[in-house]
């Protein structure tokens, strides 16, 4: 997101070049990134890290990393160091690495400054009652018992609550607004509740901690963010964070809001990922099925892929549902680009081509992509045995099976023109290995005498394939919405059986130079990536992507 050429500009870029047009922001403009480092972050959040930092980069400005770390109990230095690999892999530098941490003191004298002005209070009442308290959204709350306690006693107590005089949940501070307000979260909202829990950065300073509602406006007001940019379920907090600001008088940093990002077949609540790590159904939060970015990160997607993604994407003001397909087609355009080719074959078949000279290996010219020829070429070795793929044989072929089946002749890619002469099977009559004839004088695959062979298969050298583990990912749900299930049901029957597959495989032995993290294409089955698992006695490989979208096949019928 940080090219407006050729394309409308989105409603945020409009609102920057128009404040930028008005002379405001004249040092530039500051975004921000400010995830709570519990979790993995996903696919939605990295739709944000794009927007925040391309929007700071097409303008001159700068974006800030901000840990939202006022949850002791859910936080943790694992999440903060995935979450800052997670943006660099993007592709993005942050200008200064900060927490919410780092404010709690100045939060806690504006939190006091608010009790001197009236305008918060100590509520001893405990978290169900001020939840029954809260009214509805036809009927104004019920005002505190302790709502009208003196500057002083407030005072007092507040500052007994950060002496940790008072259990967990014992007391609360809340800001004295009004308690009929149309906006429920502006009837007088929780600033600081007691959590007497170890933080990963002040340890046990602290036993208050700050709500989100009352921490974010002042910590960017702190930082002079000059456009705070959240997704649309914020916009009923707007109202409050600017009520802070205006109350203590301090920078306006102001907020906006774009529409989440939701994608099909794709899991994106938190807590229910959680749960799928924690009961097994997938290997961690970077197994290749899930969202996260690691996941996708090990899966063999690349940053640029996914930063086209969200530039595709684009911003609303509207929420709606992405087709996931859109996802897989820019990580197809970047590969095809980008990625060498390679012959694998994934369930092998022996073919004998029997009057190839027995212990001969030749060494074929092959294509490293035909995208781009600065790519350069190959050499892979051909001998009398090779593996095909079962699927490329059948015994009754119709009439439109171009590949390969008893009588009929097919070129093998980059080599030769064979034949099928005889087929074997064991004694349960499965097909075992296959015979063939060639043609020697089809090297590179054209006859002579201009005879045309419409199929054309890979291969892979019997002598010299190197095996592999490859394994082959689908789509984690099966359905379009993995929430969607009838009352009383689990949302975790919606999960795809099928959405990884192992196999035993058979590779061109240029593969066993691959290191982790290369991607390549398998030619004629697919986008494939290295995995983490690989060892030096076993080539582990992620399928990413199909060739094409089979889904859109299935989903029609």
């Amino acid at each position: 997101m940080n090219n407006t050429e050729g394309r409308q500009k989105n409603f945020l870029e409009e609102l920057i070049e128009a404040d930028l047009q008005a002379g405001k922001y004249a040092d530039g403009i500051i975004t921000r990134f400010p995830p709570e480092p519990n979790g993995y972050l996903h696919i939605g959040h990295a739709k944000s890290i794009c927007l925040n930092f391309g929007l700071a980069r097409t303008y001159g400005g700068k974006t800030n990393l901000r840990f939202d770390d006022t949850n002791p109990v859910k936080e943790d230095v694992e999440y903060v160091n995935s979450i800052k690999d997670d943006i660099r892999w993007l592709g993005f530098e942050w200008a200064q690495e900060l927490y919410s941490s780092d404010y709690f003191e100045q939060l806690y004298q504006w939190a006091e400054l608010l009790i001197t002005k009236g305008l918060a209070y100590v509520d001893d009442q405990t978290q169900e009652e001020i939840r029954l308290n809260r009214g509805t959204v036809t009927q104004p709350g019920k005002e505190s018992p302790w709502r009208n306690r003196s500057v002083e006693e407030n005072l007092d107590l507040f500052r007994r609550m950060r002496a940790g005089e008072f259990a967990d949940g014992q007391r609360v501070l809340r800001a004295k607004i009004d308690m009929a307000h149309p906006n429920m979260l502006m009837r007088d909202p929780l600033m600081y509740r007691i959590i007497h829990a170890h933080h990963h950065r002040t340890g046990d300073k602290w036993c208050i901690y700050p709500m989100y509602d009352y921490a974010h406006g002042q910590c960017d007001s702190i930082e002079n963010i000059t456009h705070s940019i959240c997704t649309l379920e914020f916009d009923v907090h707007r109202p409050l964070y600017d009520w802070f600001i205006e109350q203590l008088g301090i920078y306006p940093s102001h907020q906006h809001e774009f529409a989440r990002l939701n994608i099909s077949y794709t899991m994106m609540s938190k807590r229910k990922l959680l749960q799928l790590v924690q009961e097994g159904v997938v290997m961690g939060w970077d197994d290749p099925r899930m969202p996260t970015i690691c996941g996708l990160r090990r899966r063999g997607y690349t940053p640029e892929s996914v930063r086209a993604f969200a530039e595709k994407v684009g911003v609303a003001k509207r929420d709606n549902v992405i087709d996931i397909s859109l996802l897989e087609f820019c990580l197809r355009e970047d590969l095809n680009r980008r990625a060498h080719r390679r012959m694998a074959v994934l369930n092998p078949l022996k073919v004998v081509i029997t009057n190839y000279p027995e212990g001969q290996t030749e060494e074929l010219e092959a294509v490293n992509n035909p995208e781009d020829a600065s790519y350069g070429t190959r050499m892979v070795p051909f001998s009398r045995e090779i593996y095909i793929e079962r699927e490329d044989f059948m015994e009754d072929a119709p009439k439109k099976f171009f590949r390969l089946a008893p009588g009929r002749e097919v070129r093998l890619r980059y080599a030769y023109l064979v034949t099928c002469t005889e087929v074997i099977k064991d004694a349960q009559g499965n097909i075992t290995e296959l015979h063939c004839t060639y043609d020697p004088t089809t090297r590179g695959g054209n006859a002579p005498d201009g005879r045309r062979v419409q199929g054309t298969i890979h291969w892979v050298s019997a002598q010299h394939a190197k095996p592999a583990e490859v394994r082959l990912f689908d789509r984690l749900f099966s359905v379009p919405d993995p929430n969607d299930v009838p009352e009383g049901q689990d949302w975790r029957q919606n999960i795809n059986p099928e959405s990884l597959r192992t196999t035993k495989a058979m590779l061109e032995p240029s593969l066993a130079e691959a290191q982790v993290g290369d991607r390549f294409q398998f030619e004629r089955m697919g986008y494939f990536c290295v995995d983490p698992d690989t060892t030096t006695n076993q080539m582990v490989i992620n399928r990413v992507a199909t060739l094409k979208d089979t889904w859109a096949k299935i989903s029609s019928k």
